[in-house]
């Protein structure tokens, strides 16, 4: 069923690019134009000028920070409800189908209508994504139904953590750090943030780096994923989990250590 969707995808991709390219525009996308009818403007009272408004969401503008608090606003609503799902008798259900979905067909419990509710569920949290996109950025091209946007999407999930809710958050600011951050780096950076060390070594180390940022931070985040996969099939909450255990353990372990030294002293 995901490589059926993927599929989808992909086929739309294609169609975008070829006979649908009077309707999307192909490599240029949809975009505001003057041509535009300007109704729901002129409904909220925005003035219509002659020159390309700015992106808003009845009346409130969408551009810079006034639409990033507005997207946060709704991704801390979005994970609220989520939390109430996933803490639900429904959630259980839920869960207990992913863990093994033929036991609970054995017990006679009918799944079909719980993952065609939860299809449904992540379909309108899509929807939501993908109106705030429209609202934040005018301008909407065809690689997004590539099928590499979705498994972005699955990737963020595996890295983070599967059956968690905060595991992909995590795995979006991991994955959008190295995009944005680790892409921007060139070898003027690197000679600076090597600056310290002998100019032999910086060479070395700006030589060897080179290759992990910039144009190949791909390569940094797929060694980090294979790394994550193998090491931690959970994800990066499977390995905040077993720290957090190892230290819960080296702390009791001392606290009772120290117990049976008062105890020992005390005798």
């Amino acid at each position: 069923f995901s490589i059926l969707t993927l599929a989808f995808a992909q086929m739309s991709y294609s169609l975008a690019y070829s006979v649908l390219t009077p309707i999307t525009n192909g490599e240029t996308g949809l975009q505001l134009t003057l041509a535009d009818p300007r109704v729901v403007d002129g409904m909220m009272g925005i003035p219509v000028t002659d020159s390309l408004p700015s992106t808003n969401l009845f009346g409130l503008a969408m551009s810079g920070y006034s639409g990033f608090y507005f997207c946060a606003v709704l991704l801390v609503v979005g994970f609220y409800i989520s939390l109430k799902i996933f803490r639900s008798p429904y959630g259980m259900k839920l869960r207990a189908i992913k863990s093994n979905q033929t036991r609970m067909k054995y017990t006679g419990f009918n799944t079909r209508p719980y993952l065609l509710s939860a299809f449904v569920i992540s379909g309108m949290f899509a929807g939501l994504a993908g109106a705030l996109m429209a609202a934040t950025d005018p301008l909407a091209g065809a690689e997004r139904m590539q099928w590499t946007a979705s498994g972005e999407v699955v990737l963020m999930t595996i890295l983070g953590g599967m059956g968690t809710l905060i595991g992909p958050l995590l795995g979006v600011g991991i994955i959008k750090y190295f995009e944005n951050i680790f892409s921007a780096l060139n070898e003027s950076a690197l000679h600076e943030i090597f600056s310290f060390l002998p100019g032999w070594l910086e060479n070395t180390m700006v030589w060897i780096s080179h290759h992990f940022v910039g144009e190949g931070w791909h390569l940094t985040l797929g060694t980090l994923f294979m790394l994550v996969v193998i090491f931690l099939p959970g994800g990066v909450m499977e390995g905040i989990t077993r720290l957090s255990t190892y230290v819960k353990n080296k702390v009791k372990g001392s606290d009772e250590a120290a117990t049976e030294k008062v105890n020992e002293d005390a005798s």
